[in-house]
């Protein structure tokens, strides 16, 4: 008798937990949908592009600030390199990206901001507002001379951005 009766309590807590996960589940999807975002691209997607949103991604949380960043490449290596994935652990953080990923037309066109640390694509070329930050040299042997000439230009960045 207790097994009938405890099923249906069972039952009834699965199924409400179940529509709360499932509701919080569509509120993240409404609220990415929602969140700006500012695009990093670099050559291979493999290095500067992946520091630089693995570290505005935690900034921005940190400020309250609402804005997302995404990793690309124009020309994306298959994987991203090992000394940003060591640097970012010894950071205590990981890339939002698994792989490095190629730009695409649809990104650009939703993207509140456009941040390259390379040329685009001539065919990608329009109306879309470009912040060239080629001047970042990248130091490969280097991760924390690199990553912190990165967090010096994301400072401003996200001063500029908590001002809109």
């Amino acid at each position: 008798m207790k097994k009938i009766v405890t099923c249906p309590i069972v039952l009834v807590a699965i199924v409400t937990l179940s529509l709360y996960v499932n509701g919080q589940a569509q509120d993240a999807v409404k609220e990415t949908e929602q969140t700006p975002v500012i695009i990093f691209i670099c050559e291979h997607g493999a290095a500067k592009s992946i520091v630089s949103v693995a570290y505005f991604n935690k900034l921005a949380t940190e400020r309250h600030l609402n804005f997302r960043a995404i990793a690309r490449g124009t020309n994306p290596d298959k994987e991203i390199s090992l000394k940003v994935q060591e640097g970012l652990q010894k950071d205590g953080l990981t890339s939002s990206e698994p792989v490095p990923k190629k730009i695409s037309k649809a990104d650009l066109a939703g993207a509140m901001r456009v941040i390259t640390f390379c040329s685009l694509p001539d065919d990608y070329a329009g109306d879309i507002r470009v912040e060239h930050w080629d001047d970042l040299l990248w130091e490969s042997e280097d991760y924390s001379k690199s990553r912190d000439r990165i967090l010096e230009r994301l400072g401003r960045l996200l001063e500029e951005l908590k001002s809109k």
